[in-house]
Parts: C-alpha cells; structure tokens; sequence
C-alpha cells in the first residue's frame, strides 16, 4: 500500500471497501487512473464478512444435517444425526478466511490501486479528509453500504439483541431463538437455525413471508419452514420485551401471545452507511429515505462525486453492487454516462426451497399486457428424480413473445434464473429459448419446457394458427 500525503490529489477517491468500492477501484486503476480506496473497517465488505459468504455456509451445514435425516424416502438412512455448532462455525469461518485473499488491500495493489485503512469525509465538493489529511480528487464514489436496522421497540436494548452482522461472533446454538423480520434474510437464518436444532419462531408483521416475490412462492417457503420446525408467525408484530438472563428473556406480541427465547435475530432491513461522510459539504443530495440520490448512470447531484452498492437505495444485492461499482468508475474515469439495466435484476432467497426471480412477478403479469407459462416440478424429471417436485417455473411473456421476467421455486433456483435474467436483460422470445438445446436432465429443463408451452399456445391460437394450417394443407396437396 501507497501512503498519500497532506495536499495530495488522485484521479479517483473511492470510499469504502466492499463489492462496490472494491470492483469501482479494480476497473478504475485498469484504466490507468490513480485510485485511492479507503475502507475504516475490513475489506470485502458486509458480502464477505457477514452477508453472502457465512449466511450461504451456515446453510450449506444445515442442509446437509436435512439431508441425512430425511433421506429415508429416497431409501437411505442414517441411525443417528448430531451437530456440532462450535465446528460448524469454524467452517463458515474457514470460508471466509479462503475467500478473503481475494478482496485484501494486495489483490487492489496488484492492479494498481491504493487502499488506506481509516475514515473520510467530504469537507467541499472536490476535498475529502483521510486520516486527519486532506485529499483532492478528480472524481469520487461512494460506496459506503448499509447497515441493519434496529427498531425502537420497548425492552429491546436491554437484551443482547443479533443481527445478520453480529450472528456469526456466536459459537453456542441458540436453544430457543426469535427471529423478527421475514424477508430473505429472516426467512434464510429462521431456517438454517431450526435445521440445525433450534426452536425457532419467526415474526413477520406482513401477512406473508416475502412479500416481494410471488405470492405462491411466499406459501412455498412458509411450507417448507413450518416442516423445519419454524413457528410462523404472520400478520404479527413485536410489542415489547421482558429481559431474562444471558441474553434472553419473553417477547409480548401484538396477538396477546408471549415467547419466550433465549437469543433474538433482527432482520428488518437495512439503512444507509452515511451519516459520518458529511455528504451536504460535498454538495450531495440524499433521497428521503437517506440514500445518495442518483440517475441512471449512477452520477450524484455532485457532477463529481457517484455513487453504487446498497448506500444508492438500489436493490441491497453483491451482484448488483459489483455490476454498479463497475459502471460508476466506468463512467467517473472514461466520461461516459453508462446504466444499469434496472429490469434484469436477479435476486435468490436461498432457503430450501430457493427462490429466485427477475423482471415483472408472475403476479404483476396481468397488469404488464403480459401472460405466465408455466412448468411444476412435478413434472420436471429431475426433481422427480431428487423428490423435490413442491416447486416451479414461470415466464413473464409479452404480446411480441419476448420474456420479460421469471420465477423459480425449486433446488438451485438461483443456479437455473441466470437464463432468464439474459433473456430479460438482451430482449430474447420464448421462441429464441425454445429452439436452443438444453440439457437433460436438470431443473432448468422446467424453464425450456415453459418456453416451448408458450410458443405451442402461440401456434394453436390467432392469425399465426391460421398460416400454419393452410401451409399444411398446401404441402399435403403438393407431396400427394
């Protein structure tokens, strides 16, 4: 790492070190620009340290106790399954400790960019402060994430309340966990725990469990959460809190009901990291959520000064963030006013099933000019195979046949959605994925059939219908 000076100057001043920041700097330095990345923390961000990375190793360890206790119908059978908690976070841990070579101050290094431990702040719209030293840039990106959100609920601080940051410091399985909030991140965590061999209860104050995505997704996973043991709790709120001992203690709900837990999980979102940037010294608007306001092409009210990742109020998701990072320095170091495709977002709920989903809800088809092909899995061979036949496929297709979004339910849905997001992303038809060979047998054969449902409805049906029965009778007049 480069040490800069008093006075000092960069093309590019890129603040914080997660997926966002850390891709912006790679691309930037790439450009031959001169990049400064300072990060107050630990580099690789919520991603690597307490998001993606540990939540997906938590839940790799707790489908494979799953595995060998419910396999009997598959013909196997284990006598006894135990689980080592303690060792189970050695391993999400391991996983991290791999991972992390890849997002350190070196790998930044050997592409040219610098990274400084500390913090900064804007103190005009071209001068930040860096460790007690004022840097100017040429250009600017934020990039400084979000954080969970604690609410204001009586009781609650005088617990040692968990959030998806602090829940991977624990080596002991809670006995009785309450887990408050059920979007992707309660719904995964209330999961894992209850597979691993906590009694777990979850809160949610909507009347489903992931709200955002289909509505028969949303029953599928609540399904398959109360047969791992997860007391769902919709269309219920967290009044108060009577502290216990060790962190525990009685949750009061707004149904009369009392439970009782020994640690509590709070996942109700995410709230924006900038309150230590002084953004208004650098003449930079937040929305009235407290995001960085950006346009499309992730520019600021700052000409100067971008932003990308979770701290723009874009969809929370690394994917995103990285693909935002990349744009952001792109456009800051070239003058170009690239976008993000906003309509081809991925996003994955990895529970079990997993859920994954991209453009318009099959739900919001109607209202689109849009209609839904459809393929359950239990009639897709390979989850016939497996025994996992409770989920499916749907295309979002329009008037001119082009796919406009999907969603799956089902084993490694997020590995068969990345078709779908091309599709939505290049403008590509049912027809464009019907005529391309899939291979057999995979889930992802449920999306190829969906495809080829749809241009079979558009054949049977119309004006095209009337074409095709007239070529068949002139070619049966001329073959005779």
């Amino acid at each position: 790492m480069t040490e800069t000076h008093s006075g000092s100057a960069v093309d590019l001043l890129v603040i914080g070190g997660g997926s966002a920041g850390i891709v912006a700097a790679k691309t930037a330095a790439r450009f031959g620009a001169d990049v400064l990345l300072v990060e107050r923390d630990r580099m690789g961000g919520d991603c690597l340290w307490t998001g993606c990375v540990p939540s997906k190793s938590l839940i790799a360890a707790a489908d494979a106790a799953t595995r060998a206790r419910s396999s009997v119908e598959l013909g196997v059978s284990a006598s006894s399954v135990t689980v080592d908690f303690a060792a189970v976070m050695r391993h999400v841990r391991a996983a991290i400790s791999v991972i992390e070579p890849t997002d350190a101050p070196e790998a930044l290094g050997a592409v040219g960019a610098r990274v400084e431990r500390g913090s900064a702040r804007f103190v005009g719209p071209r001068e930040a402060e860096v460790g007690g030293r004022r840097i100017r840039f040429g250009q600017a990106i934020i990039a400084t994430g979000s954080a969970p959100v604690m609410p204001g609920i009586e009781g609650l601080d005088r617990v040692d309340a968990l959030t998806s940051e602090t829940v991977w410091d624990i080596d002991e399985l809670p006995a009785r966990l309450l887990v408050l909030g059920g979007g992707a991140i309660g719904c995964e965590l209330a999961q894992a725990f209850a597979r691993l061999g906590s009694h777990v209860t979850l809160v949610q104050r909507n009347a489903r469990l992931l709200p955002k995505e289909d509505e028969s997704a949303s029953a599928i996973v609540a399904a398959a959460l109360r047969t791992d043991g997860v007391d769902v709790l919709t269309g219920t709120e967290l009044e108060s809190i009577d502290a216990g001992s060790g962190g525990g203690g009685t949750a009061a709900l707004s149904t009369g009901a009392t439970v009782p837990f020994d640690r509590i999980l709070v996942a109700l979102g995410r709230t924006p990291r900038v309150g230590d940037l002084d953004v208004a010294a650098a003449h930079v608007r937040l929305d009235d959520r407290g995001y960085v306001a950006v346009d499309h092409a992730l520019r600021s009210s700052n000409r100067r000064i971008w932003a990308a990742g979770d701290v723009t109020g874009l969809p929370a998701f690394t994917h995103l963030a990285g693909v935002g990072g990349s744009t952001a320095a792109t456009n800051a170091v070239l003058g170009l006013r690239r976008r993000i495709d906003r309509d081809a977002v991925p996003r994955v709920t990895f529970t079990h099933p997993e859920v994954a989903a991209v453009g318009v809800l099959p739900d919001d088809a109607a209202s689109q000019g849009c209609t839904v092909s459809e393929i359950q899995h239990a009639h897709t061979d390979r989850a016939i195979a497996e025994g996992q036949t409770g989920g499916y496929t749907r295309l979002v297709i329009d008037r001119r046949g082009r796919v406009r979004g999907a969603t799956i339910v089902g084993p490694r849905a997020g590995e068969s959605i990345g078709e779908a997001c091309l599709a939505v992303s290049a403008g590509l038809t049912s027809s464009a994925i019907s005529r391309a060979t899939h291979p057999y047998p995979t889930y992802s054969d449920a999306l190829w059939n969906a495809a080829i449902a749809d241009v079979r409805s558009r054949l049977e049906s119309g004006a095209l219908a009337t074409v095709i029965g007239v070529l068949a009778r002139v070619r049966r007049l001329v073959t005779r």
